[in-house]
């Protein structure tokens, strides 16, 4: 489609949707809670005459635009839940909510779709094809995707496209490539059992936090010597506890943690190796040892071809893509590429800091130009599907 015909341009928006971000951040709803959220964004929809598909889902949007010659379906995501985190920004809006905060710009990301919703709509008449909107729930508990695609949001879709904010490259850069972007994040509950006794006669007993201590350090070898170079994988103990006071060794250790890897082969191989280490090392110290796993989403891993499609926007649109550095944090939009071709980028937002910090916050300069591509990128996957041919990737 011409980007010469006259539509609303994405910078005329940019003042709504500053307002509507902003709102979003003031009113924060944790996973699975986002009521209002989901009563806000059918309203703003529907004030522009955008249709709300009618799916189960207990929070979460679900809408459309186009249909109107047919063609092939393409969907473009947003996340829409916040963090129990304590804002500390100071900003006029910050969250109204004691103890949660839109800390990862999940309200950024939601303001955005909407945008190019609304650009999508005075496109209508011209699209060859339907753009679906997925408002998701919950992904900071990594399963609001699968909640999307067990209603069948997803059925027909020949694409689905997504973005996340990065704070640390700079408004106006893009970061676009295939293959891994984003890491499998899996978590984990060891417990340790011992045999209880007196700290001054520890031969009556069997200690288990000296075995959790030694379950800490040879965890560390895994991806050592259990994982190639040219691989990568994060195991990370995060909590140790046992015993109550101060002479008493105690009946069990409680050690939990996480794993992030890139691929799905890795991901196996460090996983057996982790039970494998748990059981050996237990057993050698005369203890007991079970895991609990705590399933996180797969790794986000792009299309290639739909990679090449997202670099093409980009430059049209002006800006500057590159090949950003894949993140070991943890994304469900990976759930959705499980059933469909995806890509997923991350959009420049200049923030002072990481995301999940209390005073997170972003440059809102980047909203127009993240509701653009994504307009823009529905409207190319669309036209692209139409005519039978995918690009390759240009870098």
């Amino acid at each position: 489609m011409s980007k010469e015909i006259k539509y609303r341009s994405a910078a005329s928006l940019a003042g709504r949707l500053t307002e509507i971000r902003r709102e979003l951040h003031r009113y924060p709803e944790l996973s699975h809670e986002e009521f209002e959220t989901t009563a806000r964004i059918k309203r703003w929809l529907e004030a522009e005459g955008i249709r709300i598909a009618r799916y189960p889902l207990r929070t979460g949007v679900i809408a459309e635009v186009g249909g109107r010659h047919g063609g092939p379906i393409v969907a473009l995501r947003a996340d829409i839940d916040a963090l129990p985190i304590q804002e500390q920004t100071g900003l006029p809006f910050a969250s109204a909510v004691p103890g949660k905060m839109h800390a990862c710009g999940h309200d950024f990301h939601t303001a955005a779709l909407i945008g190019a919703a609304y650009l999508l709509k005075e496109r209508e008449d011209e699209l060859q094809g339907t753009v679906r909107l997925l408002f998701q729930p919950a992904e900071e508990k990594a399963s609001g995707a699968r909640k999307v695609v067990e209603s069948g949001a997803l059925e027909g879709v020949r694409a689905v496209f997504g973005l996340h904010n990065k704070p640390d490259l700079p408004v106006g850069t893009i970061g676009i490539k295939g293959g891994p972007l984003m890491a499998a994040a899996d978590g984990f509950v060891v417990e340790v059992a011992g045999q209880g006794s007196h700290a001054a006669v520890p031969e009556a007993g069997i200690d288990p936090i000296v075995t959790a201590s030694h379950i800490v350090a040879a965890l560390q070898s895994i991806v050592s010597r259990s994982v190639s170079a040219l691989d990568s994988a994060v195991i990370s103990v995060t909590k140790l506890h046992s015993g109550t006071v101060w002479n008493v060794i105690p009946e069990k250790a409680v050690l939990e943690g996480t794993i992030r890897t890139f691929d799905a082969g890795v991901r196996s191989r460090v996983l057996d190796r982790f039970a494998q280490v748990v059981e050996g090392v237990a057993s050698a110290y005369g203890t007991s040892a079970s895991i609990r796993w705590v399933e996180g989403p797969p790794p986000v891993r792009n299309d290639e071809a739909l990679a090449g499609l997202g670099w093409k926007e980009a430059e049209q649109l002006g800006l500057l893509p590159v090949v950003p550095t894949p993140s070991p944090a943890g994304e469900d939009f990976s759930v959705y590429q499980q059933h469909v071709p995806g890509l997923f980028v991350f959009l420049g937002t200049a923030g002072p800091h990481e995301w999940h910090h209390p005073a997170f916050d972003l440059d809102e300069r980047a909203l127009p130009i993240a509701a653009d591509f994504l307009a823009g990128l529905a409207e190319r996957a669309i036209a692209n599907f139409t005519v039978g041919a995918q690009s390759r990737p240009s870098y």
